[in-house]
């Protein structure tokens, strides 16, 4: 029985009516649910694909990619500009091929890099060394077998010492708090293929089209400036040229009209 009842002939206070809406939105959302495929139901007797918790642990990652999200301008009055970080980017990219490393590293790697410079200032002559650290944090995070602090000694053709590492180490773990469980592409990516169709990955993803057109336009321009040899930067070609990859980079759907249409304004061409 209600403790408090609403004497006759009032008409619903706001919250009433709230509260009715969200009923509504929730009657909505199930109906929608039982239309969508759960396509986690077959994957029980798994459990490192954790099929029970697996929703949640995605919900999670959406909070935390935002709790940690990177200004896109967070280069913006820094002695660091986006050429050399492209530059510091390309290398990383050849020496995490180079150790074989796993792909999450290089994405933690890039996450952690970057995570970084938004909040501590680095001069021109420390950059490269930032860069390598974070690829050893990064190799220590996700590896079985992580190379040691002197093949980064060695790779940098001993422009830094180990201890000069190390200490760049201690100082990147105090900035980001030691929080470097950071939501990656290959996540996200693996969620989006997994659940295959448009419908069941807007729903699964969280996403629209058009909440990712702009990171698809920017996709774009990159891929077409690569095939055109509008830049230098091309050591992710290369690597995705490789047969243990597929070649993708060698597709020829990449040269496609869609592509050049979606990069299309962001190179100026009508």
């Amino acid at each position: 029985m209600a403790l408090f009842r609403r004497p006759a002939g009032l008409s619903p206070t706001p919250m009433d009516v709230s509260m009715k809406e969200e009923d509504l939105c929730q009657a909505f959302s199930n109906t929608l649910l039982c239309k969508i495929e759960d396509i986690d139901n077959e994957d029980w007797e798994n459990p490192q694909l954790c099929s029970d918790y697996v929703k949640d642990i995605y919900q999670y990652l959406r909070q935390l990619e935002v709790q940690q999200s990177v200004n896109p301008h967070f280069l913006d009055g820094k002695d660091i500009n986006g050429r050399m970080r492209a530059i510091l980017v390309d290398w990383l990219v050849q020496v995490h091929s180079k150790f074989r490393l796993l792909q999450e590293t290089l994405y933690m790697c890039i996450a952690i890099m970057d995570r970084f410079l938004q909040v501590q200032p680095v001069s021109r002559k420390k950059l490269q060394l930032v860069g390598v650290t974070a690829l050893l944090l990064a190799s220590k995070y996700e590896e079985i077998f992580c190379p040691n602090v002197e093949d980064f000694v060695y790779i940098t053709d001993n422009a830094y010492t180990s201890s000069q590492i190390r200490e760049m180490e201690i100082l990147i773990l105090k900035e980001l708090k030691f929080e470097l469980g950071r939501p990656l592409p290959l996540h996200f990516l693996r969620r989006a293929s997994k659940a295959g169709e448009s419908l069941k990955q807007q729903y699964y993803t969280g996403y629209t089209e058009n909440d990712v057109l702009e990171v698809m336009q920017h996709m774009a321009k990159n891929i077409v400036k690569v095939n055109e040899n509008l830049t230098k930067f091309i050591a992710i070609k290369n690597k995705y040229a490789s047969s243990k990859l597929m070649k993708i980079s060698t597709f020829p759907q990449l040269n496609s009209k869609i592509v050049q249409d979606l990069a299309s304004p962001l190179l100026g061409r009508s």
